[in-house]
């Protein structure tokens, strides 16, 4: 399977496959927005760029669906970080972070909502939240299982896909940096439950009576997990 990444002004970046399995071109967009086009090894990209161009608008519904919508300036990233559109004469788009600010520079002739710049804002939103995981995530982490005597070996952060976090049998824990946009008591319970796991690695019913020994309204926080998903979310 061959495959190549191209980035389209009318829906951003689009993630190409050619499959000798494939029958017709085929578009998919992912509950995060990401699309993805399955396509016959014989068919050449440009006309697979055609036809992802006439599907445009189903596509952007599909998304909106999804709940990935358009990031407009001002609206905050994570718990730190803000939205700030620059025009400026220059040819490229360019996402850059500060502590508090993600900034993106564009030429005069590209608006908010073009594909190209929304797609560098979602780029640029993904690395402030790694940002701010990897600051924050692990010192709540230690501050959790210091309290409560759990120990873990390493702690790494990841853009996990399904997962809001994992714990190996060797006592590894990966979390997702998609968690910096939950309030902290669903944060904390994701953390409990993956130093839970430290202990007792199956999800049954000693496990999850442990793990309500130190999650408040445990049911509750499990219902309202369900609710969210790891992807990227703006608040205004």
């Amino acid at each position: 399977m061959s495959q190549k990444r191209i980035i389209l002004q009318s829906v951003g970046e689009v993630i190409y496959q050619k499959r000798r399995s494939a029958r017709s071109i085929r578009i998919t967009v992912a509950h995060d927005g990401t699309i993805k086009v399955s396509m016959p090894s014989w068919t050449p990209y440009s006309a697979a760029e055609a036809f992802v161009h006439s599907k445009a608008s189903w596509i952007q519904t599909q998304q909106i669906g999804k709940g990935h919508h358009l990031l407009r300036s001002e609206e905050r990233i994570g718990k730190a970080h803000r939205l700030k559109f620059i025009q400026e004469k220059r040819k490229s788009i360019v996402g850059r972070i500060t502590k508090t600010e993600i900034t993106i520079r564009m030429p005069h002739d590209l608006g908010t909502n073009d594909a190209m710049v929304q797609a560098e804002v979602r780029k640029a939103a993904v690395r402030a939240l790694k940002q701010e995981a990897k600051i924050l995530l692990p010192q709540r982490l230690d501050a959790l299982a210091t309290k409560y005597g759990f120990t873990y070996r390493n702690v790494v952060i990841k853009q996990l896909k399904s997962r809001w976090g994992s714990c190996s049998s060797h006592k590894d824990i990966a979390l997702n940096c998609f968690l910096m946009q939950l309030s902290w008591d669903l944060i904390d319970y994701v953390l409990l439950h993956e130093l839970q796991h430290t202990q007792i690695m199956a999800h049954g019913p000693k496990f999850w009576s442990s793990l309500d020994q130190y999650v408040p309204n445990l049911a509750a926080k499990r219902k309202a997990i369900k609710l969210h998903k790891p992807t990227l979310i703006t608040v205004a």
